[in-house]
């Protein structure tokens, strides 16, 4: 959606019932130091997410902590499920009472002085049982993703403030490039620094890993944790610099959280007179909750299904990281070409095929049927990974999910703006902020009891199935959204 960012969306959940004077934020058009610094921020904090949660750590977690796959999957399963179901019942009232509490940037403050040293801490982490033990692990990764989804919510409140309203388009597409930008640069200088030496013959690689660190004792898996923590610090500082905050209220914490529950209830009951709108995000609570699942636990799937180690999974990530830039220009030429309803349903579609096709690889089987026996096949080519067929087909696999997850997201925003009445996008949007919330512990859920009850990844991982074709269904009963179709006037 392009042009200027509703309230919802640019000034947080909260601003939904009485949005703010647009001429106290409107602001001359250009991105100044303060939207630059908005945007650093979140750059800063997307590398925990690739490097910790998806692609290295809780990995390493699964299959080298626990040291079973399966347990280890359901076990980050099951606390993913807990952190889930504290954030279902805090984050919508702290959305919904942020422009009561007026100053962001102390909470934020104290989340981030909490989050940094949490993640430096995972580096204790230790296979041998010298360290942290698996469970206090995840106690400070519940604990990070709750204050994760907290920062996010202070974080984007914060937007119009930071750049205005007739910047905040540019303030937010910073932000998501950068996203991209750090976590592509730490998991290529991941790899580059502690992955790859040892392990080929560059002239361009070091000859051992950076630092000293020891692959035996796996300190390059490990030395994500402050890495992430040391790159958030740094990317968080010019925000506390430079980004404008909110002004004081004088409004108690308790006081402000009770009426942000009475705006929830008002949100929510205003949508009872606009039926496609309600189908639509119904279906959305369920159909992002497996979009969700499927980042989540694609690494740790790989990892225990197809033995892929630290080396291959960030490759896996820079490529994947990479292509998935495709997702935003796909989701457009969909909306365009079929309607946004219709590009909704293709890009559930295609990720719901992608999960059927993931559970049918493993690195002796393609696709359920074929065989295929390592040995009796010559290497694909001599680079140190992804040297077999199966594996190429599990990268391709995963190419095509993350260009329709990414574009999901797009043409689900699109969708909304399709099905509501304009002067009401505010209110709208903010109740699609809330069913990003409201179920976000079910993906895991299903995940843990899949894993707990067919005693393997593959069974974990099947369920997610369910939530995809839940929220595909919803859509069939969704009017409007087609190709051409305007706005509702």
């Amino acid at each position: 959606m392009s042009g200027p960012l509703s309230a919802a969306e640019t000034h947080g959940v909260g601003a939904i019932v009485e949005p703010p004077a647009v001429a106290d934020f409107g602001g001359d058009g250009r991105l100044g130091r303060g939207g630059v610094a908005w945007a650093l921020f979140e750059g800063a904090r997307n590398p925990y997410v690739i490097l910790i949660t998806i692609y290295i750590f809780m990995p390493y977690v699964a299959s080298t902590m626990v040291g079973d796959p399966v347990k280890g999957q359901e076990i980050i399963s099951r606390w993913s499920q807990y952190s889930g179901w504290f954030i279902m019942l805090t984050a919508p009232f702290l959305g919904a009472s942020i422009d009561q509490l007026g100053r962001r940037k102390t909470w934020l403050g104290l989340a981030v002085a909490a989050m940094v040293p949490m993640m430096f801490a995972l580096w204790w982490g230790k296979a041998d049982g010298t360290g942290l033990s698996v469970t206090q692990v995840m106690i400070l990764a519940t604990l990070i993703g709750v204050l994760f989804t907290y920062t996010e919510v202070l974080h984007n409140s914060l937007l119009v403030r930071a750049a205005g309203l007739s910047a905040a388009h540019k303030a937010s597409g910073l932000a998501l490039a950068l996203g991209n930008g750090f976590a592509l640069v730490a998991l290529a200088f991941t790899a580059w620094a502690f992955a790859l030496p040892g392990k080929v013959d560059w002239s361009w690689t070091p000859a051992a890993p950076l630092f000293g660190l020891d692959p035996a004792l796996n300190e390059p898996q490990r030395i994500v944790g402050p890495m992430a923590a040391v790159i958030f610090a740094l990317g968080a500082l010019p925000l506390f610099l430079f980004t404008p905050d909110a002004p004081r209220t004088g409004v108690p914490v308790l006081k402000a959280l009770r009426d942000g529950a009475g705006e929830l209830w008002r949100m929510v009951s205003g949508m009872r007179n606009h039926r496609d709108a309600a189908i639509f995000l119904a279906s959305r609570m369920f159909y992002v909750d497996g979009m969700t699942a499927i980042l989540i636990y694609t690494g740790i799937y790989a990892t225990g299904v197809m033995k892929w180690g630290a080396l291959e999974m960030l490759i896996y990530g820079i490529v994947l990281s990479t292509l998935a830039v495709l997702g935003g220009f796909v989701g457009r030429w969909l909306d365009e070409g079929l309607g946004p309803k219709r590009a909704v349903q293709v890009e559930i579609g295609m990720s719901l095929l992608g999960i059927i096709a993931f559970l049918g690889m493993a690195p002796d089987r393609i696709l359920y049927v074929w065989r295929y026996d390592p040995a009796a096949h010559p290497p694909l080519w001599n680079g140190p990974v992804f040297t077999t067929l199966p594996e190429w087909i599990f990268l391709l696999i995963g190419f095509a999910n993350a260009v329709f997850i990414t574009a999901h997201y797009a043409s689900s925003r699109t969708l909304l703006t399709r099905l509501t009445p304009p002067g009401q996008t505010g209110a709208f949007f903010g109740v699609y902020a809330l069913s990003g919330t409201a179920t976000v512990w079910l993906g895991s859920f299903l995940v843990n009891l899949g894993t707990q009850v067919f005693k393997t990844q593959q069974g974990g991982f099947a369920t997610i199935t369910l939530l995809l074709a839940i929220g595909f269904v919803g859509l069939l009963f969704v009017r409007g959204g087609g190709p051409g179709e305007p706005a509702l006037g």
